[in-house]
């Protein structure tokens, strides 16, 4: 009995010891974790050198200039390094800066880049070198808004990942207008091959549109690495306005998800450009119902699962349709279009969407002339499945299907629609049922009962669709559609405080303009810098006379009272009106004459880092050189002229420097209606967009209602418009009357170019080419 109860005591014992030795090592763990509070570069590297498993950086709150961050190191699961603001927000990144991360189990948390532009590649990459990257890292809570590179073509990536494991969360990207993708992921090495990235629960604000190609807002690989596995993860993400262009997220690696994502007014699509097994899977689309530009899903090559998608109001056309499914290229090299196989595209819900299921988009056969045979889609879908989907359309749609070339590579079943009477010309068996529609929140309302009675087509593996776009279980009562039947739906899903940085909001409080009554010409200079974006400067009636160029660097009304004329008489080549970044001038009624060397509107020669705008209407210009003049890597989104008269003047509106042939142009909507010009030698209206990039739908010119006189007489190659590459054109109600030219315009009839009701007189003639033979882009 002694033996059993000294045994009982040495287990005691040891059990004791043993316990608190553990104790003893995980206080001593915790005592080693320490906190070290920095404020100034030198100091944040010596921290990050000294760091150890569970260490927080502390950046001192302010503003951190001219920094280049090498954040290495390796934590643990359990105890990460981290990096973080002292206070989230306070923190600002500014100047030539950027952020580089390599090692394991790295964190970074609260930081704001603004005011200034990445030296590198990458404003943050996830690796210091080819070789060193990180694992296991996250950058979270961050904000990276308008850091842009000073020119549009050094092409720049925001985020971009290398490595496995690494996460971007919770932060708000916003405003990039130079080239690139804002977030990459990178599989170059096998250290970034099935690298199960997330990014998640991210804010991506407005994407400006870029005027070309190279502006999706992510892109998950690229064409040479579009045969690896990647299993990246994009999910809760909300896409505001992302507008760069036709490709908002272009997968292009195998096996990616796509999920419970919010695509809110964002002209593109998500598109599976390249690679293949792609699951998008419960996003929402929502459009306004009248921006033709917002588009839904395109669909390229192999194996992609395309379920439990709301498409609302989604009006996008052809590349931008809210289903776009491609004809390939026969044997494509791995940058162009592989052929759509065994695709599914299953329980998806479309609401006054028009034509919401397009197939052989991008056929180009009738090119083959001007192409190379390598360039011909040709292939059309083969086995894929549209099935169990449900369309409603208050307004009936005759063309809810289009057929570019035959899909009958297609299987449809189990599809219904209501089309409000309205009959269908080719439905490929979608049967028509009398629905109704069920608010579920946020504005938006769907039908999610009448087709109970419609037989679920069941198709290979479909059995793992388990869940409804809301995450009801489709295992009891399973039905066609996004939405299960269910009751008290009530989505938040366009509230922003549910994504990004939680201590930043992009919702800007409406300010009431100011408007400054300006007399003179010392006035006008003085109140035009004073003012703040979006004033009115409204000039009394006289005479101002400007000797030096107006900057205009904000949003900016000038608008006279009645009877005011601006003479400017600067040197030549300079212009009244110099519109610098985020510089968008309104003129209105006023007259403007020049000296006949100087411009009246001109964009910077260089660092347009952002973009610019131009509005003239009821004004009347004179005697200039230049009327508008666009340097190389200006943009704007729009420029227009109205009821406005331009007169002797050697040149007239020239955006036609984007000469590099890769689809870049300098303004996607050019306006001219109700225009007079007379006397306008050369260059009266040349915009050019030029390479041949067949998913580039821009830009976009109409000239409506003018009148041009005695206009073109020095155009060397007799065109009184130059408008080369421009996909839409529409020429419009005009008079053209002893214009010295062989052509008013050569429309490029494959696209959107137009011309009617136009009189001519003595001006040559307008032609129409069915085909352009341009420079190839890839």
């Amino acid at each position: 009995m002694n033996n059993i109860s000294n045994y009982k005591m040495c287990i005691n014992r040891n059990l004791i010891f043993v316990s608190l030795m553990i104790l003893m090592f995980s206080c001593k763990d915790k005592l080693e974790t320490k906190t070290n509070t920095v404020k100034n570069i030198s100091e944040l590297e010596s921290a990050i050198l000294d760091a150890e498993p569970g260490d927080n950086i502390v950046m001192a709150n302010g503003i951190w200039k001219d920094i280049q961050i090498k954040f290495t190191g390796d934590g643990t699961k359990a105890h990460p390094i981290t990096i973080k603001a002292e206070t989230p927000g306070k923190v600002f990144i500014e100047g030539v800066s950027s952020l580089e991360l390599s090692g394991n189990y790295l964190e970074v948390s609260g930081l704001f880049f603004r005011n200034g532009y990445s030296p590198k590649t990458n404003v943050i990459a996830f690796r210091t070198s080819d070789k060193e990257v990180a694992n296991h890292s996250k950058v979270t809570n961050c904000v990276i808004l308008d850091f842009n590179n000073l020119e549009r073509d050094q092409d720049n990536l925001w985020v971009q990942f290398y490595g496995k494991y690494n996460e971007l969360s919770n932060c708000y990207i916003a405003g990039k207008t130079n080239g690139g993708p804002t977030v990459r992921v990178d599989l170059k090495g096998n250290q970034s091959i099935r690298n199960y990235h997330k990014i998640i629960n991210n804010h991506f604000g407005p994407r400006p549109r870029k005027g070309g190609a190279r502006g999706e807002t992510i892109q998950l690989g690229s064409s040479f690495t579009s045969m690896s596995p990647s299993n990246t993860t994009i999910a809760n993400n909300l896409f505001e306005e992302c507008n760069g262009e036709v490709e908002i997220i272009s997968s292009k690696t195998n096996f990616n998800i796509i999920k419970n994502n919010v695509f809110y007014k964002s002209e593109g699509s998500v598109v599976t450009r390249h690679g293949n097994y792609v699951t998008v899977d419960g996003n929402y689309f929502i459009g306004d119902g009248e921006n033709d530009q917002y588009g839904g899903i395109r669909i390229i090559n192999t194996g992609h699962w395309v379920i439990n998608n709301l498409f609302y109001k989604i009006k996008g056309k052809n590349f931008r349709s809210p289903i776009a499914i491609m004809n390939g290229i026969p044997k494509s090299p791995l940058n162009r279009y592989n052929q759509v196989t065994d695709v599914v595209v299953a329980y998806n819900t479309f609401v006054d969407s028009d034509s919401p299921w397009q197939f052989g988009v991008g056929t180009n056969i009738s090119q083959a002339d001007v192409l190379p045979k390598s360039e011909i889609r040709s292939a059309r879908p083969l086995r894929t499945e549209v099935v169990n989907n449900v369309i409603y359309n208050s307004v009936g749609d005759a063309n809810p299907i289009i057929e570019y070339d035959k899909a009958d590579g297609v299987t449809f079943a189990s599809n219904i629609i209501y089309n409000n009477g309205v009959e269908i010309t080719n439905g490929h068996g979608l049967i028509s049922k009398e629905l109704s529609l069920t608010d579920i929140g946020t504005n938006i309302s769907v039908p999610t009962s009448g087709f109970e009675d419609i037989e679920v087509y069941k198709g290979f593996d479909f059995e793992t669709i388990t869940h409804d776009l809301l995450g009801n279980s489709r295992g009891k009562s399973n039905q066609i559609g996004a939405i299960l039947n269910v009751e008290n739906i009530n989505l938040d899903i366009l509230n922003k405080a549910n994504y990004g940085a939680d201590w930043y909001s992009n919702e800007i409080e409406t300010k009431e303009a100011k408007t400054h009554e300006v007399s003179n010409t010392s006035e006008l200079i003085a109140k035009l810098q004073e003012a703040e974006s979006e004033d009115v400067l409204e000039l009394n009636d006289g005479v101002f006379e400007i000797s030096e160029s107006l900057i205009i660097d904000k949003t900016i009304t000038i608008q006279s009272k009645g009877n005011t004329e601006i003479i400017y008489e600067g040197v030549a080549n300079t212009p009244a009106f110099s519109l610098n970044p985020y510089g968008k001038l309104s003129l209105k009624n006023v007259k403007l004459k020049g000296n006949a060397s100087n411009y009246a509107f001109a964009s910077l020669k260089e660092n347009m880092s952002n973009h610019f705008g131009l509005s003239v209407s009821n004004s009347d210009i004179s005697d200039f050189n230049y009327v508008l003049k666009v340097y190389k890597q200006s943009f704007s989104e729009r420029v227009t002229f109205e009821n406005t008269t331009i007169s002797n003047c050697e040149n007239g509106i020239e955006l036609s420097e984007e000469t590099n042939d890769r689809g870049d142009y300098n303004t996607e909507y050019l306006t001219i209606d109700n225009c007079n010009f007379n006397n306008v030698k050369q260059n009266v209206i040349d915009y050019y967009r030029g390479g041949y990039d067949e998913s580039t739908i821009g830009g976009n010119l109409l000239v409506s209602n003018s009148t041009f006189t005695n206009c073109g007489v020095k155009e060397k190659n007799k065109r009184l418009f130059n408008h080369n590459g421009i996909v839409n054109v529409n020429i419009t109600k005009n008079t053209f009357k002893n214009n010295p030219v062989q052509f008013i315009s050569i429309l490029w009839g494959a696209k959107n170019n137009v011309a009617s009701d136009n009189t001519i007189i003595n001006s040559g003639q307008i032609k129409s080419e069915e085909n352009l033979v341009m420079t190839l882009m890839y």
